[in-house]
């Protein structure tokens, strides 16, 4: 934990921030007043950047005592309608009613004065998120297993909650989820590129005519992968929360399931900039295939059309790391020296894969 600001992503006032080329994302004095109000703790704030979030941006605090966790978006300019905090976190109150497993939210900053973007404090969860390395309470094969599991019977019991009554209602339209998703995305694109990638619109023209009908309406989390879990510190393994509620809304349930296999890292596959959990390339780990069945056999949905949704969902992860990748290019992403300069060719690659599951080019080798 830090308790000295570094003076360039983090600044004791925003006095300290006026010779800075970027803005800071926490200052120091705003926050602990926020905080204060809040009745969170007492005496200075130590802080420390957690996560592997490319978009929004989340800090441990602790104070006295007490430790919450502040997410905020990116440094502005913000793309309209993304990085929404207080969505966000109303998004999760409303699903912890409902059972779903998501952090308390402690409290939420309307006030764009204090960071110069909306954030929110939710409450610190003791768990493991499991990325680059295997934890060692679920290293063992049968661990290994039950950790895949997991992921797929959390994604079952969200999607079966009904949406079609009380708050939940009021979070979207599932109705025409799918043409919105695909000519949202088209819009996104003409606006966050510098370069001609032409497997864009040939990708977003074969959605377009390949739309299928959606089966069921569901809480769409928009970004579900095991990454994105937050797993109990002790086996057997089990969900703790559901974490970056950003993208959720109500739409095709099959939106996450093909977002969750087209991106799951699994033995003999080519890596990608979303291969953000290599651990399950691993013996023990289910297959992408056999994520797909666990799924199936538990909500009876038709995985015929499951291609699409795979063909989707690369192809708008290739739009967003575009976004993100034309923000690094500009100097909006001071701090970014990997990831960023890494989708100049990994945006394309995303863009062969989407092609290769729509069947518009051939599949590799093994």
């Amino acid at each position: 934990m830090h308790t000295v600001p570094d003076g360039v992503e983090v600044v004791a006032s925003w006095d300290a921030a006026r010779h800075l080329e970027s803005p800071p994302l926490l200052v120091v004095d705003a926050v602990t007043d926020f905080l204060d109000t809040h009745g969170v703790g007492h005496g200075p704030m130590a802080w420390q950047r957690i996560g592997d979030g490319q978009s929004n941006i989340t800090y441990l605090l602790q104070r006295g005592g007490d430790c919450v966790v502040l997410r905020r978006g990116p440094r502005p300019p913000l793309p309209k309608s993304t990085h929404d905090m207080v969505r966000e976190a109303r998004i999760q109150k409303i699903l912890r009613g409902h059972g779903v497993p998501v952090p308390e939210i402690v409290a939420v900053c309307e006030d764009e004065s204090l960071l110069g973007v909306p954030f929110y404090l939710m409450s610190r969860l003791e768990g493991t998120v499991v990325t680059d390395a295997i934890p060692s309470h679920l290293s063992s094969l049968e661990q290994r297993g039950a950790t895949s599991v997991a992921v797929v019977d959390t994604l079952v019991a969200l999607h079966r909650i009904d949406v079609t009554r009380g708050e939940l209602a009021s979070l979207g339209s599932p109705d025409g989820y799918l043409r919105r998703q695909v000519d949202r995305f088209s819009g996104l694109w003409e606006v966050n590129t510098s370069r001609s990638l032409p497997a864009v619109e040939r990708i977003a023209d074969w959605l377009g005519r390949n739309l299928p009908t959606s089966q069921a309406a569901a809480v769409v989390h928009g970004d579900y992968r095991m990454g994105n879990l937050m797993f109990a510190p002790h086996a057997p393994a089990g969900v703790l929360a559901v974490l970056d509620w950003e993208m959720a809304t109500l739409g095709d349930p099959l939106a996450d399931l093909g977002y969750m296999t087209a991106t799951y890292s699994e033995a003999g596959a080519l890596p990608t900039p979303l291969e953000l959990t290599p651990v399950t390339r691993a013996p023990g780990y289910l297959t992408r295939l056999q994520l797909a069945d666990r799924y199936r056999s538990r909500t009876g949905l038709d995985l015929t059309p499951l291609p699409w949704y795979q063909t989707l969902a690369l192809w708008k992860a290739a739009i967003f790391c575009e976004a993100i990748y034309t923000r690094w290019r500009r100097g909006e992403r001071p701090d970014d020296t990997d990831f960023g300069p890494s989708l100049e060719t990994g945006v394309p690659r995303l863009l062969d894969m989407a092609a290769q599951y729509a069947g518009l080019i051939p599949a590799p080798r093994a």
